[in-house]
């Protein structure tokens, strides 16, 4: 990371902290395969961050168990921003995800590194628990994380499904917490389902 133009403040940890802030820009040119509702484009990681965080606030009162919605939006904010280095691994491809978890970790090392030590831990902390899914603010965070485009696909004529050729195991399998976190939500992700099968953006 070297941004030649950077000015020190000459406070080492507010440096650290400044030249985090513009690595983590870098975000905006990580492309998801989801596209924008009026499918104009792609997005990109950072907009769906900010998507599912707002998300957070919305839907607390659907979850199966108590959540800290302010928690569980943090998490969403900082569970992609290891795809800066490791880039986006579409959740239908499965030879991509075969070592996505090895390339995640080095990302992580790498970018949490670049904080004072106990921020670097705290906002890793939060990544390791998003990604483990055991509790209930995880699963929360991780139930806005496969709405929010589940919600897009239904919105443009199946996109991401029609692109991989997902098939209803395909969606359900990744819907999975919905169901079990979510259950009053996951009554409309299977009419969505249903539907999506019915005009040929999802495998029988």
């Amino acid at each position: 990371m070297e941004f030649t133009d950077f000015l020190s403040s000459g406070n080492p940890r507010l440096d650290k902290q400044l030249l985090f802030t513009a690595e983590i820009d870098k975000m905006t040119a990580v492309l998801r395969h989801t596209v924008l509702i009026d499918k104009s484009r792609r997005e990109n990681d950072a907009e769906h961050s900010w998507h599912i965080a707002v998300m957070c606030l919305l839907f607390e009162e659907y979850a199966s168990q108590p959540v800290d919605c302010v928690r569980a939006a943090a998490m969403c904010v900082v569970h992609d921003l290891i795809e800066i280095y490791a880039g986006d691994t579409f959740a239908f491809d499965e030879k991509a995800n075969e070592d996505k978890a090895e390339r995640e970790k080095k990302a992580a090392d790498k970018l949490f590194a670049l904080l004072p030590d106990e921020q670097g831990r705290k906002i890793r902390g939060l990544w390791e628990e998003f990604d483990e899914m055991q509790t209930a603010d995880s699963k929360y965070a991780n139930c806005m994380d496969r709405l929010q485009p589940f919600l897009h696909n239904t919105l443009t004529d199946g996109h991401t499904w029609v692109e991989s050729n997902a098939s209803r195991r395909d969606v359900e399998k990744r819907d999975k917490i919905i169901d079990e976190f979510m259950p009053q939500v996951y009554a409309w992700i299977e009419a969505n389902i249903a539907r999506g099968i019915e005009k040929g953006w999802i495998q029988k």
